[in-house]
């Protein structure tokens, strides 16, 4: 009997001092989109009330917090302990990527040296993350956006704002599609969001209140939307702007 291709094994490490327990149920939600988190481990001195928000939903997501007492002040144990840690797995040859959960910019090197083992690494943490860190990732994501409510703004009664406007994206997005070689200046939607990952792992259709590329690139107005044949989304840049809701969408 063929067997079904199994998911990416995933490594999740959670730096419990820089990521708030809210972020939970939307983090797992989000990781289980790339592959199956086989190892989920915190760590963090959950002796004190600054990690109580963990200690109260481990058993929820089967996490296994790695208790580290803060015995030095200025010390981080726990940092430490996560590299440690994420070195093993990585030397056990057993896992197809890491997910780094935290906003401290000292993972930026441990996040280098996996990718550097040809092994996938996916950063989370908050838009104050800096750059750094983001960029050592395969792909990085914003926890805001993993907040229950933080959702398209097409929805009928979004809970919370967009962390940017739509039109803040329009820069980003023209730079992408013209660096990609195109005859007549058409793209597929697909290859462009390759592209545009590849040049900026933190970008986010949510981060501008959108669930999908395609609705965010029309909202922006700024490029001419078609379908090519086959039914495949392909997009240009638009010289001539029009009015939002004038491009073809097919």
């Amino acid at each position: 009997m063929p067997t079904e291709p199994r998911s990416p094994r995933l490594a999740v490490l959670i730096d419990a001092d820089n990521a708030s327990a809210k972020i939970a149920d939307g983090l797992f939600e989000e990781i289980a989109k790339i592959g199956e988190a086989s190892v989920r481990r915190i760590y963090g001195d959950f002796s004190s009330a600054r990690s109580k928000g963990w200690a109260d939903i481990l058993s929820k997501h089967a996490i296994i917090p790695q208790q580290q007492f803060a015995y030095t002040v200025g010390k981080n144990a726990s940092d430490i302990t996560l590299v440690i840690d994420a070195m093993d797995l990585l030397h056990s040859s057993r896992f197809d990527g890491f997910c780094l959960v935290s906003s401290d910019s000292d993972f930026t090197r441990l996040a280098a040296r996996i990718r550097e083992q040809g092994v996938d690494v996916f950063g989370f943490g908050e838009r104050k993350t800096p750059e750094s860190f983001r960029q050592a990732c395969r792909r990085f994501i914003y926890t805001e956006n993993l907040l229950r409510g933080a959702i398209s703004v097409q929805d009928a009664a979004p809970a919370t704002k967009p962390l940017q406007s739509p039109n803040a994206a329009t820069p980003i997005l023209r730079k992408v599609i013209g660096q990609m070689d195109s005859e007549d200046g058409w793209v597929s939607l697909s290859n462009f969001g390759k592209q545009l990952l590849n040049l900026f792992s933190d970008f986010d259709p949510r981060t501008y209140g959108f669930g999908k590329l395609s609705d965010l690139v029309r909202e922006t107005a700024a490029f001419e939307i078609d379908k090519a044949s086959g039914g495949a989304m392909r997009i240009r840049i638009n010289t001539a702007p029009t009015k939002k809701g004038k491009n073809k969408s097919g």
